[in-house]
């Protein structure tokens, strides 16, 4: 083959070639704004907001401890001669129960000396009244002019104000030994728990001694710390218009399980804070917490001492947006989905309790806010939600 023709054949093919790549060109498919942006949008999920009155539940922890604690003491001297049954460790008794019984021999001795000395002083003064009436008829016949301090003195006067003065004395001396004889019968003074006993039968005891330890069953309190910040959203018994405090609920899930709580009523302060964390006290009031009461449903009983969780009921907080504290993020902002672009909403927190974020501004009724956690977030970034199907 010549020269010529070679350059022709090959001339002819790079014409071919470039026709072809034209061709291409002019065919491709063009592409479409609109199905770029919608594959490029991140999927998320959201919730729609509304505003409301809510109450926040404040979470915190405290300890069990006895409303009512005494070391039960004598009054009297003596042996112990009976010991009641119930005056063991672990028992609970009602007021007025016997507990223990001082020998009284002595003192019902006293007392029925007491009582003799009581009728005779009443008899002096019985005789000392005859007397006085003899004299005052002597002195009337003898129609004497005497001063007043002679004239008492005729009358006997001082002699019947000392007859009446030990009648006075007798009678105390008599209840004095009443009392003592009383006081041989230690009783406990109110519904209680025996945490203690420290005597038995044939101890000898004497005023002050420590016979036993006790706590009223009525109510024990829970002890439990929350922020300074929290305060104005308590509500403690008897304040304002309330005549109940809060109602509280307590957990021991150690003890009483997941499901198992008992509910407490809001009492008061304590007007200090804890040296450590800077906390305020408040007392939780726990009624019947042995559920001695028969007409009482079961509940678990309180153990003084118990490490315990409390959920306290805070004051209603008027038109805010209540929002899990999940989707509250950096720098109190929240994500917002708005025509399909991505928010970021500089938002007013109220308060936030163990679970949510109660916001006064910043969101409004029909928001929704993005509930997915994203990794990269710039404002306006493009959102889709995942559309239902039927």
């Amino acid at each position: 083959m010549s020269k010529k023709k070679t350059f022709i054949i090959a001339g002819l093919i790079l014409l071919a070639a470039a026709a072809l790549v034209v061709v291409v060109f002019l065919t491709e498919p063009t592409a479409q704004r609109e199905s770029a942006t919608r594959e490029t949008a991140m999927l998320v999920d959201v919730i729609t907001v509304e505003r409301g009155n809510y109450r926040p539940v404040i979470m915190t922890t405290g300890t069990v401890e006895p409303v009512r604690e005494i070391s039960l003491s004598p009054r009297v001297s003596g042996e112990i001669v009976r010991r009641a049954g119930v005056f063991d460790p672990g028992q609970s008794v009602r007021a007025g129960t016997l507990l223990l019984k001082v020998d009284d021999a002595d003192y019902q001795n006293t007392y029925a000396l007491r009582k003799g000395d009581l009728e005779e002083a009443r008899a002096n003064l019985t005789i000392e009244k005859g007397r006085q009436d003899v004299a005052r008829r002597d002195f009337e016949q003898s129609q004497l002019t005497l001063s007043d301090e002679r004239k008492a003195l005729v009358l006997r006067e001082p002699q019947l104000k000392t007859a009446e003065a030990a009648v006075m004395a007798a009678e105390s001396a008599l209840d004095q030994a009443a009392l003592d004889l009383q006081r041989t019968s230690v009783v406990a003074p109110f519904d209680a728990l025996i945490l203690e006993r420290n005597v038995d039968v044939g101890s000898l005891v004497s005023p002050g001694q420590d016979l036993g330890r006790l706590v009223g069953t009525e109510n024990y309190w829970v002890v439990a710390a929350v922020p300074q910040s929290m305060l104005r959203w308590l509500v403690f018994s008897g304040d304002g218009s309330v005549a109940n405090g809060a109602e509280v609920k307590i957990f021991n899930s150690s003890a009483w399980g997941p499901e198992g709580y008992r509910t407490g009523v809001l009492q008061k302060m304590v007007g200090e804070l804890e040296e450590s964390t800077r906390l305020v006290k408040v007392l939780i009031s726990e009624p019947d917490p042995l559920g001695i009461t028969e007409s009482r449903e079961y509940l678990p009983e309180l153990l003084i001492g118990s490490f315990v969780e409390v959920e306290i009921e805070g004051r209603e907080i008027e038109d805010v947006v209540r929002l899990s504290r999940d989707y509250l993020r950096n720098q109190n902002t929240v994500w917002v989905m708005h025509d399909g672009k991505l928010k970021i909403r500089k938002v007013d927190v109220e308060l936030t309790d163990a679970g949510n974020a109660y916001i006064k501004r910043g969101l409004e009724d029909g928001d929704q806010v993005v509930t997915t956690n994203l990794a990269t977030v710039v404002e306006d970034a493009p959102l889709r939600v995942e559309e239902e199907t039927d």
